[in-house]
């Protein structure tokens, strides 16, 4: 009887009515903001970028965040915040509610570390290369919304799609694209981002799980 009661007010928390999602438009604003003067800015961009050298050798951790406040144009920049309004939204009204204002903004920069993590390691002593761009925290949000709302139609190219189906046709395409190379795009940073949002929701509120399954079962577009 405990068990379907939480697992009613857990429903009316994913599918309730939302709250301004305040510092989801924060990070926007922000990650607009320094994307913009960085595309202008030589100088600021090669600060920022993820570059391994300036992490091993000068110790410049920052990088592993600040990667994702750069884009390599405005395409990058608007397809991504696009995303990321409406999907981390979502996932701050539920942080919000269920944990309070500190663990949306935990969640969205463990996103960036931790997609980032294997490219880092992987190229930790190649000074060619560099990575920039909110993609993985950005996955992070969208797969994490949609462990919440299998169903929920996601719009891609004018077509909607439900975005369970949206997720598996993802990661397929993702690993596919890693393998085949030669677009210049971290698809594994999508996976490791998308996989990171999905393990971390599940663990800060494992009922999420059994809501999923039973998700899936019932239908619920919108």
């Amino acid at each position: 009887m405990l068990r379907a009661a939480l697992d009613l007010k857990l429903k009316q928390r994913m599918y309730g009515p939302s709250t301004p999602a305040i510092a989801n438009l924060i990070l926007i604003a922000a990650t607009a903001v320094v994307s913009m003067l960085a595309l202008n800015n030589p100088e600021l961009m090669r600060r920022l970028i993820l570059w391994p050298p300036a992490i091993a050798r000068d110790k410049q951790y920052y990088r592993l965040v600040s990667y994702g406040f750069v884009h390599a144009d405005g395409q990058h920049l608007l397809f991504n915040m696009i995303t990321l309004y409406f999907f981390g939204s979502t996932m701050q009204t539920f942080f919000d509610l269920q944990f309070g204002p500190w663990m949306y903004p935990l969640f969205y920069f463990g996103g960036l570390v931790v997609s980032i993590l294997p490219s880092y390691l992987d190229n930790r002593n190649n000074p060619g290369y560099h990575s920039l761009g909110a993609s993985g925290a950005v996955s992070a949000a969208l797969f994490a919304s949609i462990l919440l709302k299998p169903w929920t139609m996601i719009i891609v190219f004018v077509v909607p799609v439900p975005a369970i189906i949206y997720a598996v046709l993802y990661v397929a395409y993702s690993l596919y694209a890693e393998r085949r190379g030669g677009d210049r795009i971290n698809h594994m940073a999508h996976l490791w981002g998308a996989a990171y949002g999905v393990a971390f929701t599940a663990i800060a509120e494992p009922r999420v799980l059994s809501l999923f399954i039973s998700s899936l079962g019932h239908p619920h577009f919108g």
